[in-house]
């Protein structure tokens, strides 16, 4: 492929609380990528477990320097030839007992891991019909984080909740990002009100891509997660969507698309401090 193109997925997956299980879905998922031609792929938030037991979830918290899991996931990338943005899992924070990092991790296609990000605006809302607390077991991420990729792509990672929050995003853009990477576990009530004009307001608003990739379904910690995992273009167009179900969605992005959108309208260029 050209490298002005690249052909990126975003997969959508029902995590439950068994991790063998979830790994096993994952690769499934992967193999279907890799014979799609996919250079890029990612997954959704808590990719690896979906659990409503603080215990289980504190016990397979991952330590920060060494796992078979993120093992696993290297050897994956570098089977599949691919740069892998894993989603999120949970990571020991080791200055706080009982809490834990919500991870990214960017793996290349060489297998080796390259850099992370951790969850920096955490879930801490009542919907009425359900209420979470994300504060009270992870723990704040500190800051950004950008991954280049092959030339000229560089992206910009953000997990879930921070999609309400325009300013990582245009820092990001600031920073030289063409693609936004949102893995997420929207729930329904909030996935169906907002999911779809907040991704196209990240993409419009700094003309990136946006890969949004959804957990989707009935889970075992007794939420429903709303899918729509969406890969969407710098004009804010959906390229591709999967609603509902497992699966993967992949679409060919084109730095032409995207430098003819800048020129035209260069409201990057107009952008004043306030």
């Amino acid at each position: 492929m050209a490298p002005n193109l690249l052909r990126a997925a975003c997969v959508q997956l029902c995590s439950t609380d068994d991790i063998n299980a979830n790994l096993n879905s994952i690769a499934t998922q992967l193999q279907a990528c890799a014979e799609d031609g996919c250079q890029l792929v990612l997954l959704p938030e808590n990719a690896t477990l979906m659990s409503a037991d603080l215990n289980q979830r504190q016990a397979s918290s991952l330590s920060p320097t060494t796992s078979k899991i993120l093992d696993w996931f290297a050897h994956e990338a570098k089977k599949h030839q691919l740069w892998l943005i894993t989603g999120s899992m949970l990571v020991q924070d080791e200055t706080q007992p009982n809490k834990a990092f919500n991870r990214c991790f960017v793996f290349s296609p060489e297998g080796t891991k390259q850099s992370h990000y951790d969850k920096m605006h955490l879930f801490d809302a009542d919907l009425g019909s359900e209420s979470w607390q994300e504060s009270k077991y992870i723990s704040f991420g500190a800051s950004p984080t950008m991954q280049t990729l092959n030339d000229p792509w560089k992206v910009g990672l953000s997990i879930c909740y921070d999609l309400r929050f325009p300013e990582l995003y245009s820092f990001y853009q600031q920073q030289g990002c063409n693609i936004l990477t949102v893995p997420a576990a929207f729930t329904v009530p909030t996935g169906i009100a907002h999911w779809l004009p907040l991704l196209q307001a990240r993409a419009i608003e700094n003309q990136c891509y946006v890969l949004a990739a959804g957990q989707s379904g009935e889970h075992n910690d007794g939420r429903t997660t709303y899918g729509h995992s969406l890969i969407i273009d710098p004009w804010g167009k959906v390229l591709n969507c999967l609603e509902e179900g497992e699966g993967y969605i992949s679409a060919d992005l084109s730095l032409e698309t995207l430098t003819k959108i800048r020129q035209r309208m260069p409201v990057l260029l107009h952008r004043r401090e306030i």
